[in-house]
């Protein structure tokens, strides 16, 4: 559906039903919540995909759909309404509060066995009786019988078989298939025309096979194996897979999913009779294959003969489940973006299609815009526009429908937004304790996300807000850090996620999987990033860039057969970083070299010349912050664990020593050298330099919200630091006051002291985009003064005080003359080198100036540099089902 048909419909259905809004999408309709206005009831309205409309045509499908109106049974929900509308075909039923067993198989996987036989009896009858009015279900799954108070109700019964006359033989042309793979009928998979009652046995027999053991009767990949699975391989009696199942349910499943239509229960009633009569099946129990020459012999020939017959049967069958087209190849295209549109947030996930596969949204650095935000761009198209509101936005996610996006706001608090691609303001989902490591709209009603809650695992919050929800927790004992990167399966059983062991080995890092019914997570594979193919594939990057597929069976949550390489040259980044995105069968993913976790030092001259400060000496590094004396840095380095700690080292190649083993963060000198102020667990505390001693506190923090990028004032009793996107200054000793630096609503950060401590420079987004400003300091609220145009973050002062320089949203370095006065005065910015090349460039990571003015230690990323090409691959589901098979 295209993104106006909610509008469309609701104004061609406004005389009689008030549509409300979405409540899910099938194989052939979305369905809606109305108000019936003409008898104040609430009502679904199914309204059928337009591709299927435009095959079927409205007067047939009316005409069709009427012997389903008249059936009227308790288990069966009734059809209210029907007729066409603006070029849609819908039906109308009532809606039903509560939910479908497939809900429920979900949320429990098995059901208690007398649950499981009375609701099968009880869907039985609701067949019997269909089927004495001459009407044949042809979709019994779990997801077409609702539970109403524990009773079940039969949806869309003889809908399947209304599509199907209508069609006229023609449902190829609508790319749609009727049935479900896992519980058509041996006869409905190999696409005879003529299905007897038989068929919807069989299907109910699949639907109790499942109840009882967790699983239908047949699994797969693909739709093709499930098939096949169906035509030629025997059941496994229900009592290998659950014990207590007494004897004579086992036959009567046993015998409703028997392959010969003439071998199964020959009405509905008798699978429901047999199901309550213990004497049923004489001690024996069905789907035993028999034994001996004579069986082999007979099956040989049949099975054989039916085995061609489905192999010609499947391409009608089958045209629905993501088969590739027939004769379209798979292409391989590079995508180019502009310069000033490139990728963005290299620290975070940058790729999301739309599920259509028409549109791209990623993370950009689009002119102007501080940290870029999200860009759109439609595939068929050259152009790309910049989404209002998702400024400084990273982790884009498409919503099922197409219609909204979620993404990361990555400013003070990090938060979870959503915006509408029809326009409007960003609304905020929660910023509770929200980190980088990815996010991803799942079908079930909520946003995944990496989360801080209890441990560093997956969070979820629904897409209309409220309270997040612990999703997985890190297995410590078992050598799990953290998780990331969520991916839910389409099935809503699943989480696919990153388990990282190790920050500084990407190698090391896991691809696993959470059942969300029972909480439990195991790993499948080495990896540091996965999503699932509806081909029934797992899709996976290993460290070393090469993309991966794997059959996997989303019911189990299980690989069924061995990892094949699709391609290499995936640009890796850090443990877990790397673009990956699918939709539609079509894949998008950016290539380029691996860029390893790990960063040196660098001295930068003013012309951008750049050497290697200590190339022996690598590790993951922030915040660099020069002594006074020029010989010493110090730093924040993550080593092994996963929260930073405070080192210092000597310049250039000299020893490095770890100050701080209870974490620590963007260090600063007192004015003396001697010692080091830092943002700790507790707040800001202060160590030696030499590592003489513990750290002191300085000052604590308040509640959980942690005290960021502390300055110290040239005369050593002023501090200013950032928190949760405000600046504040406070006294280093005695009073525990504390101010506002700006007291705006706006997001400010990188407080930064001038050398003769009569100015401190910041950044804010009052304007809109973050930029540089200058205040008086420690006055600092009379007035302020604008420093950069256009974007600008990290600015830091040179040790004379005569310049200030900072970082375009561009990677361009700029300095800035600052007038000797004592009044504040800035000349005309002039760009120096571009920052790219160098983690300085992203708004946090930081550099510093030499005592000398003349060069700066900024950082570079160890293994290659980040590469923009994205690469495009048409119809990958027919590389995936040809060179990808399970065991």
């Amino acid at each position: 559906m295209t993104g106006s048909t909610p509008d469309r419909l609701t104004r061609a259905l406004a005389d009689r039903y008030r549509i409300e809004r979405e409540l899910g999408q099938g194989g052939m309709a979305t369905v809606y919540l109305a108000q019936d206005l003409r008898h104040d009831r609430k009502v679904a309205v199914k309204v059928l995909k337009p591709e299927l409309a435009a095959v079927l045509g409205g007067e047939r499908f009316v005409v069709e759909i009427k012997t389903t109106a008249a059936l009227q049974h308790p288990h069966i929900l009734p059809l209210f309404d029907s007729g066409t509308a603006d070029g849609f075909l819908y039906y109308v039923m009532p809606y039903i509060q509560g939910e479908t067993l497939r809900d429920k198989l979900s949320r429990e996987t098995q059901l208690g066995i007398d649950e499981a036989v009375r609701i099968t009896r009880e869907v039985a009858d609701a067949l019997d009786y269909a089927h004495r009015h001459g009407v044949i279900h042809r979709d019994i799954k779990p997801e077409n019988i609702l539970l109403h108070d524990g009773r079940p109700m039969v949806a869309d019964f003889g809908i399947a078989l209304a599509v199907s006359a209508a069609a006229g033989g023609r449902m190829t042309e609508t790319g749609l298939s009727l049935g479900t793979p896992h519980y058509m009928s041996p006869e409905q998979a190999t696409a005879e025309k003529e299905l007897t009652n038989r068929s919807d046995v069989y299907s109910l027999g699949c639907v109790l096979y499942e109840m009882l053991t967790g699983s239908p009767p047949h699994v797969g990949a693909t739709a093709q194996q499930i098939v096949m699975k169906i035509v030629m391989d025997p059941v496994r009696p229900v009592t290998e897979l659950r014990k207590t199942v007494p004897l004579h349910v086992a036959a009567a499943v046993g015998k409703a999913v028997e392959k010969l239509p003439a071998d199964r229960f020959e009405s509905a009633k008798a699978f429901a009779e047999a199901l309550g009569n213990p004497a049923f099946g004489a001690g024996t129990i069905g789907m035993t294959a028999p034994s001996g020459s004579v069986y082999r012999q007979r099956n040989s020939k049949t099975l054989g003969l039916v085995a061609a017959i489905a192999l010609l049967a499947t391409t009608a069958a089958l045209w629905g489940w993501l088969r590739p087209e027939p004769g379209r190849p798979v292409r391989w295209f590079s995508v180019a973006l502009p310069d000033s549109l490139s990728l963005g947030g290299s620290g975070n996930y940058r790729l999301a299609l739309s599920p259509d596969g028409e549109r791209l949204a990623y993370a950009g650095r689009s002119a102007g815009r501080q940290g870029g935000g999200i860009l759109l761009r439609r595939l068929d198209q050259l152009g790309v526009t910049a989404i209002p509101g998702t400024d400084g936005g990273v982790n884009p996610s498409f919503s099922p429908d197409g219609r909204q996006l979620a993404f990361l706001a990555t400013g003070a608090p990090r938060s979870i937004r959503v915006v509408s691609l029809a326009g409007g303001p960003a609304i905020t989902l929660t910023d509770s304790l929200v980190d980088t490591g990815g996010l991803a709209w799942g079908q079930d009603g909520y946003i995944y996300y990496d989360g801080h809650l209890e441990g560093d695992g997956i969070a979820r919050v629904r897409e209309t807000g409220g309270a997040p929800e612990i999703v997985t927790r890190p297995d410590s004992a078992g050598g799990e850090r953290y998780h990331n990167a969520p991916a839910p399966l389409p099935n809503r059983r699943g989480v696919l996620f990153t388990a990282v062991r190790e920050v500084g080995r990407p190698e090391a890092s896991e691809i696993a999987v959470v059942d969300l019914g029972t909480g439990k997570h195991r790993t499948l594979t080495r990896g540091v990033l996965a999503i699932y193919s509806p081909t029934g594939h797992l899709l996976y990057i290993t460290s070393d860039g090469t993309l991966m597929a794997a059959p996997f069976d989303q019911d189990r949550l299980a690989l069924t057969g061995e990892g094949v390489a699709i391609t290499g040259g995936v640009s890796t980044r850090g443990v877990s970083r790397a673009d990956l995105a699918l939709a539609n069968g079509t894949l998008v993913y950016a290539a380029g070299a691996p860029v390893l976790n790990r960063r040196e030092l660098v001295w930068v001259t003013r012309d951008g010349a750049a050497t290697a400060v200590d190339p022996a000496w690598t590790r993951f590094l922030a915040y660099p912050r020069i002594s006074p004396d020029g010989r010493r840095v110090a730093l924040s380095v993550v080593e092994g664990g996963v929260q930073p700690e405070v080192w210092v080292k000597q310049l250039d190649r000299g020893p490095a020593l770890r100050l701080t083993a209870q974490g620590g963060r963007s260090g600063t000198w007192f004015p003396n050298g001697q010692r080091i102020l830092y943002s700790g667990p507790a707040g800001l505390q202060s160590v030696p330099a030499d590592g003489s001693a513990l750290p002191a506190l300085v000052r604590a923090t308040t509640g959980t919200v942690p005290m960021l990028l502390p300055e110290i004032s040239p005369d050593g009793q002023w501090v200013s630091y950032s928190a949760r996107g405000n600046l504040y200054l406070a006294r280093i000793s005695g009073d525990t006051a504390r101010r506002d630096v700006a007291a705006t609503p706006a997001l400010e950060l990188s407080p930064v002291i001038s050398p003769n401590g009569r100015w401190i420079a910041y950044v804010s987004n009052e304007s809109g985009q973050l930029e540089v400003y200058v205040r008086p300091f420690p006055e600092t609220q009379t007035t302020r003064w604008p420093v950069s145009t256009g974007g600008g973050v990290n600015p830091r002062w040179r040790r004379d005080g005569a310049e200030l320089f900072f970082i375009r949203p561009n990677g361009d370095f700029l300095a800035v003359p600052v007038g000797p006065g004592p009044v504040f005065t800035a000349g005309v910015p002039s760009v120096l080198f571009s920052a790219e090349p160098f983690q300085s460039a992203e708004a946090g990571v930081g550099y510093d100036v030499h005592p000398d003015g003349k060069r700066f230690l900024m950082l570079r990323q160890i293994g290659g540099a980040r590469s923009d090409e994205l690469i495009l691959v048409e119809n990958l589901p027919a590389m995936l089902q040809t060179r990808v098979v399970p065991r």
